[in-house]
């Protein structure tokens, strides 16, 4: 694995109490600000970092200060930072055939037969697109042309969130800009935290799994249901045990396809190649990107071939895709699919996962905690005002995430949650140590020292 990089002695991972922007990297933003928005992002707007490079799982920036990437890019890296075996495919694929449309080449073989070895047996119908919101509205597409007459609405959960192009978001109700939200049949997500109908696990008996099927899946009209095993923007939602085995068997049991929504959690991130798997899901569809292709613009559409068949592939607008056969990207995931595979990378997952999670439960009864979840390498660490009354405190998270860079630490924010996603290959202790300076970024802001 990519060893870290030395931390200078008597420093945080190598940077200084407070960290704010250098002189080059506020000569960057300067310059930047002439031609793009200065919040393209929350993430860039609050931390003003530019980043110049990158290796396993640290970042660089131009002023030379380094970071522990605990979400791996966009959560994109499982592999790390320019990954060399990555980087040598693409280097030789660039060089050879870059992009013909959606027509066959070998980079595109080599992406379908490394993706068939990891993917559930009955997943053997694949199209390749560029984006997860690409494939998610691949996949509504697909799940309409297969559905029986009379079957013309998607069921959702709320809190999901499924990619920001208009068609994506349609089927979830998010508050975004000016755009009204599209109607739909939404189910409750198993968000025990924050239950809506103040209830506790087990003794809910999973109202929630059973009103979605009533509300949103038991419908003549409903073709299928769009929803993510685990829900990532919401705030790294994990359903309990039994949740996604009643929600699954009623889809099958009403004839509705079930598209699991895999662009975050599929590539291994939960352990489990997909996370449908820790709950013995079987879904019709699946979409994944963010684990595929080490940083790379590539994303899947796998299902069933009696849905992926020639209604699918030959419907107006289909699978075709200007770079959806971009032999760069699938080179990349090809790769990066070896590498998982290879070195059983998934074992690792679980490992780390275990190390996550204990170094992370130190952090759980801080007053700032309200709760602390997640599965494998994906959890999230929720802020609050009051752990009496689960307050939500989004102002403090902001805040908690500045510190964290200016000790070399790079979480993801989101509302009131943290999110933490980091790449495969970082080692235990730089894992552990990263979590301990977190830790001292909560206690910061608690404390008002940030």
């Amino acid at each position: 694995m990519t060893p870290p990089a030395a931390a200078p002695e008597g420093t945080d991972g190598g940077q200084p109490d407070d960290a704010s922007p250098g002189a080059a990297g506020e000569a960057h933003l300067a310059a930047e600000a002439g031609y793009l928005p200065p919040t393209v992002s929350q993430e860039t707007s609050l931390g003003r970092r530019v980043f110049a490079y990158g290796r396993g799982a640290t970042l660089v920036d131009v002023d030379g200060r380094e970071y522990v990437d605990l979400v791996a890019g966009t959560m994109t890296q499982s592999l790390g930072h320019s990954h060399p075996e990555v980087v040598r495919a693409v280097t030789a694929q660039a060089a050879r055939l870059v992009n013909v449309h959606d027509n066959p080449t070998p980079a595109r073989l080599a992406a379908a037969r490394a993706l068939a070895r990891m993917l559930p047996e009955h997943l053997g119908a694949l199209g390749f697109l560029t984006t997860g919101a690409e494939a998610v509205e691949a996949a509504l597409r697909a799940a309409h042309a297969a559905a029986a007459p009379g079957r013309t609405r998607i069921a959702a959960l709320r809190r999901g969130f499924h990619g920001k192009t208009r068609g994506a978001r349609a089927p979830v109700q998010w508050d975004v800009g000016t755009e009204p939200p599209a109607p739909a049949l939404l189910g409750y997500p198993a968000y025990c935290y924050r239950c809506p109908f103040d209830a506790s696990y087990p003794s809910c008996d999973l109202l929630c799994a059973r009103l979605t099927v009533r509300q949103a899946v038991a419908r003549p009209d409903v073709a299928a249901l769009l929803a993510e095993p685990v829900q990532g923007a919401a705030g790294v939602i994990v359903p309990p045990p039994g949740y996604w085995e009643v929600v699954g068997r009623a889809c099958a049991e009403h004839g509705v396809l079930l598209i699991a929504d895999e662009v975050l959690t599929g590539g291994g991130r939960t352990g489990r190649f997909l996370a449908a798997e820790h709950y013995g899901l079987s879904p019709d569809l699946v979409t994944l990107a963010k684990g595929v292709g080490s940083g790379h613009p590539v994303a899947v559409l796998a299902g069933r071939h009696r849905v992926l068949d020639e209604r699918t592939w030959r419907a107006a607008g289909g699978l075709g895709s200007t770079y959806g056969g971009h032999a760069v990207g699938l080179a990349a995931a090809a790769s990066t699919l070896t590498v998982l595979r290879r070195d059983d990378l998934l074992t690792r997952v679980t490992e780390l996962g275990a190390v996550l999670a204990a170094a992370l439960g130190e952090l759980a009864d801080h007053p700032a905690v309200g709760e602390v979840r997640g599965l494998g390498l994906l959890w999230g660490v929720e802020l609050v005002a009051d752990r009496a009354t689960r307050a939500p405190d989004p102002a403090a998270a902001d805040r908690v995430y500045r510190r964290a860079l200016d000790l070399g630490v790079r979480v993801m924010p989101g509302g009131q949650t943290l999110r933490l996603a980091p790449p495969f290959v970082i080692e235990p202790d730089e894992l552990t140590d990263a979590i301990r300076r977190l830790g001292r970024a909560i206690d910061d802001v608690h404390q008002g020292r940030a």
